[in-house]
């Protein structure tokens, strides 16, 4: 049993002992009852010296060994999205080579599958003029994962929050985009708390109406559509959205606060997964999928009930801080072999938050090996003065 000092809120101190390594396999062969992504992080590289409002240092080696992980639970990928830092502190320009590496790499696992986000990002929001150069920037990126042999989760667009000034802007700009892709594609809706910058998406502040809008969509462009990602927070406005959905269009929850009985569903319907919390949480959340594909409710609960404690605490507002939340748990866990994030991002969040993350990490059982776990928060905690 490992003991080490953490901080409290209130600024004291208490000895917390690690008694017990997380119990759930890394490895998993059992059919999920969902479609599953998990939207994976980007491993820094520390060892390079950079500008941190510059190009980031990607170890790619490590990177790549993360999403094998996650195949290798069960799990597909869901590559280049907000967990990986797009937008804040990871661009498009090396999102392209973290997509055509992931790819390939793809080609040499049994079952690996992925799709990445095509956005347009590479067009800052300040110097768009018009909804064509929003079409543009998307199609720019989506000919690029489609000529890599890659699928397509639209991303949300900061340019196009920025320019469009009605929902019908956005029923234009979709639908040229969309009649263009090859495949079917999954569309994402990320609530402002997510990313500010996307405040009125879909053409309005209000929920319902912005819902409408979105439903009007893909409603029209159904054949192109497999589903849709929605990260609102709001269990009432996801299930209300996946019963308006057209045959054949599926609901992936985005909502990392609610995700356990989201997917579980009800009497009407269930939703899909697409989530950043899947990244650290991927042994225990694939125990809990394989438990309820064999219809045992009540274990797939208790396995997800206290992961879902420590997602709200990843996810806290600011919730656009969540990565630094989810690579201080690979740290932990000994997926890489430092505590550093691309843009130095591992500063967003303090001490408290992270001696909190660790507690709920090992109340839900998600600590691999508890002795480098414990020694690693030792080090934190030693970094800040705590000793």
């Amino acid at each position: 049993m490992a003991q080490l000092l953490l901080p409290n809120s209130n600024g004291s101190l208490e000895t917390y002992a690690v008694d017990r390594a997380s119990p759930f396999p890394l490895t998993s062969n059992s059919a999920f009852p969902r479609v599953v992504y998990a939207a994976a992080h980007v491993v820094a590289d520390p060892l390079r010296t950079v500008d941190p409002s510059g190009e980031a240092a990607v170890d790619w080696d490590a990177t790549l060994a993360f999403r094998r992980h996650l195949w290798g639970l069960g799990f597909k990928v869901a590559e280049a999205m907000d967990t990986s830092q797009r937008g804040m502190g990871f661009e498009w320009r090396q999102a392209k080579e973290l997509i055509r590496r992931t790819l390939a790499d793809a080609r040499h696992v049994p079952g690996a599958d992925l799709a990445s986000g095509a956005g347009t990002d590479h067009l800052s929001p300040d110097e768009a003029r018009s909804l064509d150069e929003v079409i543009r920037a998307y199609e720019t990126q989506v000919e690029f994962i489609e000529s890599h042999g890659g699928r397509i989760i639209l991303m949300a667009s900061r340019a196009l929050a920025a320019v469009a000034r009605s929902p019908e802007d956005y029923f234009q700009v979709y639908s040229r985009v969309l009649s263009g892709c090859r495949n079917k594609v999954i569309l994402h809706w990320l609530g402002d708390m997510f990313d500010p910058a996307l405040s009125g998406y879909w053409g309005s502040r209000n929920v319902a109406a912005a819902m409408d809008s979105c439903c009007a969509v893909i409603s029209e462009h159904r054949s192109k559509v497999e589903g849709i990602k929605i990260s609102l927070l709001e269990t009432s406005h996801e299930i209300a959205m996946r019963r308006r959905l057209p045959a054949g269009v599926a609901m992936y929850t985005g909502d990392d606060f609610n995700y356990a009985e989201l997917i579980a569903g009800d009497e009407h319907g269930f939703s899909h997964g697409l989530l950043g919390i899947f990244d650290p949480i991927a042994p225990a959340a694939a125990a809990a999928l394989a438990r309820l594909g064999a219809g045992d409710r009540l274990a797939y609960d208790d396995i997800l009930a206290p992961t879902v404690a420590l997602s709200r605490k990843i996810f806290e507002a600011p919730t656009q801080y969540y990565k630094a939340g989810v690579v201080f748990l690979a740290w932990l866990n000994g997926f890489q072999g430092h505590f550093t994030m691309v843009g130095g991002m591992q500063s967003a969040r303090s001490i408290l938050h992270y001696a909190e993350v660790f507690r709920l990490a090992h109340e839900a059982d998600l600590l691999i090996d508890p002795d480098r776990a414990a020694s690693r928060m030792r080090t934190l905690c030693a970094l800040h003065g705590i000793e």
